[in-house]
């Protein structure tokens, strides 16, 4: 049996004995740090209403139009000082890979003013930077899987108050072996002038810039189905570029038990023998607690919080918008009479998805979330010389527990 397996098996059954009310299991104190154990464990179904690309197909394919797959299998260690230290090690049983594992020291005691080294989310991205457990629909935006840098190993320096915050920060390859590769730094500053229980308002800018890995990019997005094993807009490879550069821009307003929120991005891939790449995207959405429930906010992200009433658990609607357009060029005329027209830049596509979705918080620790799917997509395709419109729908389900 495979360690990731052992490891899971264990986490779950360690996670029986949780009391319904507590989202950790408190281990012990062992040289000034107090260590806690929590863990998440996500299990997927997607139905696929294909269109024109096989979207469970490719060496996947199990002949049928729907995939069910563990989708997560988090386990994390937590420890609170000695002092203003703070650590964490993070491991996915299920993708075998390292999460968040790194120390933080708190400047002064100060929970937004610390230093961090080790692996954690680079300072970019709203979405990306919420938790996971907590994210509002089963996919993230495409445009958040796309220009997002997530976990990679580096250092920050971050400093703030309550409604402020500005991180910076440098950062290599992942901690796991032959992940994301790519030295880079990035940078986020966030302001809220409205912060109180109840009612935020929030606006962030950031920026990242890195090397890509073997000179080589690939920019290409799933239709918000993370089983499904196309892409309906890819770039192709782009074997002679540089630098990537992302700059990305959010806003977000909590108004009682409605949150709104949207974020755009920008990336221009440097290239050294032809024109640069440049490719964007944004999504808007919004989320209602039906049950009255609002949320919590620290750091520069919005928090979710516990059912009021447990008992009752917690009910929320939410719709997505997102579209994103990697096209940078366009088709020119070929000299050769009856030839293909030429392609003159990249013609990756472009890609408009609608998400409605349900969600409901079972007491303390068990979670269950319905989306359905719509996508237009439209990209060029040189075998029928023609842009192809290829416009799914996929029906998603999960069920998820954590501690």
């Amino acid at each position: 049996m495979k360690l990731h397996r052992q490891l899971l098996t264990a986490a779950v059954v360690a996670a029986l004995y949780v009391p319904a009310a507590h989202a950790e299991v408190a281990i012990d104190v062992i040289g000034g740090s107090e260590i806690t154990f929590e863990g998440l464990v996500q299990a997927d179904g997607n139905w696929f209403d294909n269109d024109v690309t096989d979207l469970n197909g490719g060496d996947a394919a199990n002949g049928k139009d729907s995939e069910f797959e563990l989708r997560r299998a988090e386990l994390v260690l937590k420890g609170k000082g000695p002092g203003n230290l703070e650590w964490v090690v993070g491991y996915d049983a299920k993708a075998d890979k390292f999460l968040d594992t790194n120390v933080k020291y708190k400047l002064g005691g100060n929970s937004n003013h610390f230093i961090q080294a080790g692996q954690f989310k680079q300072p970019n991205s709203l979405e990306e930077l919420s938790s996971t457990k907590n994210n509002d629909f089963i996919s993230k935006a495409a445009v958040t899987n796309t220009y997002a840098v997530a976990r990679r190993l580096g250092g920050a320096y971050s400093y703030g108050d309550n409604n402020w915050s500005i991180t910076a920060a440098a950062f290599g390859r992942e901690l796991t072996r032959n992940l994301a590769h790519g030295s880079g730094y990035g940078a986020r500053g966030t302001w809220a002038p409205i912060n109180e229980k109840g009612q935020v308002l929030h606006f962030g800018l950031s920026y990242v810039d890195y090397d890509t890995d073997a000179d080589t990019l690939r920019v290409r997005a799933r239709p918000n189905a993370d089983l499904a094993t196309a892409r309906l807009v890819d770039s192709g490879n782009m074997t002679d570029t540089d630098k990537v550069s992302t700059l990305g821009a959010e806003a977000m307003y909590i108004g009682g038990p409605f949150k709104a929120q949207a974020e755009y991005y920008t990336s221009k891939a440097k290239r050294m023998t032809r024109d640069n790449y440049t490719s964007d995207g944004f999504y808007v959405s919004g989320v209602w607690n039906i049950t009255g429930e609002t949320w919590g906010y620290k750091s520069g992200v919005p928090s979710t919080g516990l059912p009021d009433e447990p008992g009752r658990g917690m009910w929320q609607l939410g719709a997505r918008y997102d579209s994103m357009n990697l096209d940078d060029g366009g088709l020119r005329a070929n000299p050769v009479a009856g030839a293909a027209p030429i392609v003159d830049g990249v013609l990756g596509g472009k890609m408009d998805i609608w998400t409605v979705g349900v969600n409901y918080y079972w007491r303390s620790n068990t979670k269950f979330m319905l989306n359905y799917v719509m996508v237009d997509s439209k990209k060029y395709s040189s075998a029928s010389r023609s842009f192809v419109n290829d416009d799914p729908n996929i029906l998603e389900a999960r069920l998820q527990f954590f501690w």
